[in-house]
């Protein structure tokens, strides 16, 4: 799913609860409920059943009631901005959570790192030698 489809998922799938945000903004802060708090329910995303086994093993933390998702902004005084954010943040973490690690392909270490390691060892083991026993004056 490409980052359009999924903001399409998201917009359509998201409900948003407004509070009064907190921080500075004067007399406007205390009259206006510009945070906005957007709650998505994965399951109404349309993903596959291996992509929501992804998300809930990832965002597990994050998640509210099962499968809901919340986010909040209280970034701007604006409401449409703070649900804009609200929207970028729930893609954004949504999009990398389904982000698959490439696999990783073991590698023998090289005849030079080898050789080093052991070169490095035996020069240790000389040192801890010179320290053990007798001192002659």
């Amino acid at each position: 799913m490409n980052y359009d489809e999924l903001r399409q998922a998201v917009e359509s799938a998201v409900s948003f609860e407004f509070s009064r945000s907190g921080g500075p903004g004067g007399q406007n802060v205390n009259k206006v409920n510009s945070k906005a708090a957007g709650r998505v329910d994965l399951g109404r995303l349309g993903l596959g059943e291996a992509d929501l086994f992804l998300l809930r093993s990832r965002l597990g933390a994050r998640l509210v009631d099962g499968d809901m998702l919340v986010v909040s902004a209280s970034d701007t005084r604006s409401q449409l901005l703070n649900r804009e954010l609200a929207i970028e943040r729930l893609v954004a973490l949504i999009q990398s959570a389904l982000k698959r690690d490439k696999p990783r392909r073991p590698t023998a270490p090289t005849r030079a790192s080898r050789e080093r390691r052991l070169t490095s060892k035996k020069r240790d083991a000389q040192v801890k030698k010179g320290r053990s026993g007798r001192f002659e004056d």
